[in-house]
C-alpha cells in the first residue's frame, strides 16, 4: 500500500513540475519569432470590441492582416489588433509565438529591416 502511495506522489509532483514549467515556457515568450510587416490602411479593419463578456485581447478596435516575412524571408501572413490606425507606409516588427499568436509589435526603420527583408520593399524615397 506505502510503495501505491509513493507512485501516486511521484507522478503527481512529476506532472505538477511540468505543468509550472511549461507555464513558465508559455509566459516568457520564449521560443518566439520576429516577423517585417509594412503597414497598409487599406487593409485595417475596424472590429466591435464591446460584443463580448470578456474580452482577452483588451480594446482593440482596429485589426491588421498583413503579409509578413522573418530574417530568411519566408512569408507569413499575420492577424493582430491594434488601439489605433498605424502609419500608413511605416515598417514593423511583429513578435510571434507559435501558441499565443501575435505578442507584440514595434515600429523600425527600412534599415533595420533584414536584407532578406528589404528586397521585398521599396526604400523609402526620403531616406
Amino acid at each position: 500500500m506505502k510503495k501505491k502511495v509513493k507512485i501516486v506522489i511521484g507522478i503527481a509532483a512529476v506532472l505538477l513540475i511540468s505543468l509550472i514549467g511549461f507555464c513558465a515556457w508559455f509566459l516568457s515568450g520564449s521560443g518566439s519569432m520576429e516577423y517585417y510587416a509594412q503597414i497598409d490602411n487599406s487593409k485595417v479593419e475596424q472590429v466591435d470590441t464591446k460584443g463580448g463578456v470578456i474580452s482577452l485581447k483588451g480594446n482593440l478596435p482596429y485589426s491588421y492582416t498583413l503579409q509578413s516575412y522573418d530574417k530568411n524571408g519566408n512569408e507569413k501572413t499575420l492577424t493582430f489588433g491594434t488601439s489605433r490606425e498605424l502609419r500608413n507606409g511605416a515598417f514593423i516588427r511583429v513578435t510571434v509565438m507559435p501558441v499565443r499568436g501575435v505578442l507584440d509589435w514595434c515600429e523600425v526603420q527600412y534599415d533595420e529591416l533584414p536584407s532578406t527583408v528589404q528586397a521585398y520593399y521599396a526604400a523609402p524615397a526620403n531616406r
